[in-house]
């Protein structure tokens, strides 16, 4: 009545596990089909809002291919225990003297007199004067550097904008554009690596790496 072989054989172990709970409370209240009263009822026994939900969504999944066997079966609608709560970080927020130690750590990365200290120091002193999104600068071109600021394509809202700058993060990139035109490479990436265009991942591990340091 309740489950096939196929249909349980879909779940991960913890979801095998609610359904067994939900089907041996419903059972022992003389239920023979899904009914979604009971559900609700059952899920509401979990001891906070995100495991009651997670309760909901698993049977609900089951009842969903039940119904589409026996229509007796009823599907709980997912909202009826709510919305779940989306929990986002504080940011936190850097100081002047925090940047400021951050940006002489990426000065000082090895090997000395190479161009891999002036590319971080102006990646992250960019990221702070301008407010680009980190994927934003990764993206850019030395054709997207004008004489009036920043050409940023591309942006979340597919959208393109020019940021100008302020004069202080002009000589910077100025300073490093005369380095970053030495390399022999036809990559266009404003910020590149041995591969290529300077990946995210590479990015966010050398950031970590010189917090750690200040």
């Amino acid at each position: 009545m309740w489950t096939s072989s196929s249909r349980w054989g879909s779940s991960s172990a913890s979801g095998k596990s609610l359904l067994r709970g939900y089907v041996g409370f419903a059972e022992e209240r003389g239920d023979r089909h899904i009914r979604s009263a009971r559900v609700l009822a059952w899920a509401a026994r979990a001891p906070s809002p995100e495991p009651r939900r997670n309760r909901l969504l698993t049977v609900r999944r089951f009842a969903l291919a039940m119904h589409a066997e026996n229509p007796r079966h009823q599907v709980p609608a997912a909202d009826a225990l709510g919305h779940a709560v989306v929990k986002r970080r504080s940011p936190y927020i850097y100081s002047a003297d925090e940047i400021a130690r951050l940006l002489r750590a990426a000065a000082e990365l090895r090997p000395a007199g190479s161009i891999r200290p002036t590319m971080y120091a102006t990646l992250f002193g960019l990221l702070t004067a301008t407010g680009m999104r980190i994927a934003e600068a990764l993206a850019l071109q030395i054709d997207n550097v004008t004489a009036d600021g920043l050409v940023v394509q591309q942006t979340k809202f597919q959208k393109s904008r020019l940021l100008p700058l302020h004069a202080t993060a002009r000589l910077a990139l100025d300073r490093y554009l005369v380095a970053r035109r030495l390399l022999t490479t036809t990559d266009r990436a404003l910020f590149v690596s041995v591969a290529g265009q300077l990946p995210y991942n590479t990015v966010r591990r050398i950031f970590l790496q010189l917090l750690d340091g200040i």
